[in-house]
């Protein structure tokens, strides 16, 4: 039996109903007392949910929203008010004018922040008066863990490829990286909304997969590194697309092995978290120690460069790449403190 589980028998009252008794700590934890209204819900075949009154009303007080729009507000500050309100777990947000009617380019933003950006969300309604969007996404059709993992893929992809627009000196797929950055924050931002709304619902973290709330905020750390794991590969893209020239093949090969060393050890720290294994994350941060012999053999194959501008890309390129060892070394650092419980010596 899980922590927060009881077991009741069923009983047979009247003629048409059955009865179960609530536990007396449960009730009196939650406020509750006789004559007090709990609302039922039957989820499918095999669920049944009950939901006292002070949560009913902070669940209704997150089905709607509006923004109002200045007429001169820019298009980032409504971006990140609409960020913010699908992070909150509103399923409706209304985008209204506060004055006259929203302009074309206010229009415009928001259709595109909510094609690119807010997951299982889609605009309703669209007009000079406002624009209606609805979050469509059932909490559970794409879970935790799933959505994370395509992350990762998504983001390791983007680092993988950006070596290879260098190499190709392919313009094509450093634009193409680039782009990618936007489904990799989509993919945030949905995880991150899934966080919230489970750290709000006791029922939901226990659907999700989480043994406390305390792993919601370890998990919100790592999507944070991840994230930022895709943006350095964005730059190294952006890098071949401003100098619009290959790096010289020596240069090349050892930074294509320092990118796939600290790829395989932020593989090792998400496998550790999945796993939930502390043992694991500690040789990850060990192993990530190693970076430092990579960093070298870039150093001395950049030896014979003499063009100022040519060392600094080089430079530029190493520290983004580095920078992914640092966030693996941070996930593993979080898998420590979400399972060091597991370590201690339980007792007699």
């Amino acid at each position: 039996m899980v922590e927060g589980e009881e077991t009741r028998k069923i009983q047979f009252t009247g003629k048409s109903s059955y009865i179960v008794s609530l536990p007396k700590q449960w009730i009196m934890e939650l406020g509750l007392k006789q004559g007090d209204q709990i609302r039922m819900v039957r989820k499918g075949s095999s669920t049944l949910e009950l939901y006292p009154p002070k949560f009913e009303s902070r669940t209704q007080k997150k089905e709607d929203a509006v923004i109002e729009i200045d007429g001169e507000e820019e298009a980032s500050a409504i971006v990140r008010k609409l960020i913010s309100l699908y992070f909150l777990g509103f399923k409706t947000i209304n985008v209204k004018p506060k004055n006259g009617r929203l302009s074309a380019h206010q229009r415009n933003t928001v259709k595109e922040a909510v094609k690119r950006m807010l997951m299982g969300s889609e605009i309703i309604a669209d007009s000079s008066g406002g624009i209606t969007v609805q979050v469509l996404v059932n909490l559970l059709e794409l879970s935790v863990d799933g959505a994370f993992k395509r992350m990762i893929h998504l983001a390791k992809s983007m680092s993988s490829d950006a070596i290879l627009a260098v190499k190709e000196n392919n313009l094509e797929l450093a634009q193409e990286v680039i782009n990618t950055d936007d489904e990799v924050d989509r993919f945030g931002f949905y995880i991150i909304r899934q966080l919230k709304i489970a750290i709000q619902n006791e029922h939901m973290l226990k659907e999700m997969g989480f043994r406390n709330a305390r792993n919601c905020l370890g998990y919100r750390l790592i999507v944070k590194n991840i994230e930022r794991t895709g943006d350095h590969a964005a730059f190294i893209a952006k890098d071949i697309i401003e100098f619009k020239k290959p790096v010289k093949k020596e240069i090349l090969k050892k930074l294509q092995e320092m990118n796939e060393f600290c790829l395989s050890v932020l593989d090792d720290s998400c496998l550790a978290l999945f796993k939930e294994d502390y043992i694991q994350a500690e040789k990850t941060i060990t192993k990530i120690n190693e970076i430092t012999k990579y960093e070298k053999k870039v150093r001395d194959a950049s030896k014979s460069l003499k063009d100022d501008e040519e060392i600094y890309r080089i430079r530029r390129m190493t520290e983004n790449i580095r920078r992914i060892s640092e966030y693996a070394s941070d996930i593993a650092e979080i898998v420590l403190n979400m399972n060091i419980e597991k370590t201690l010596k339980k007792s007699d």
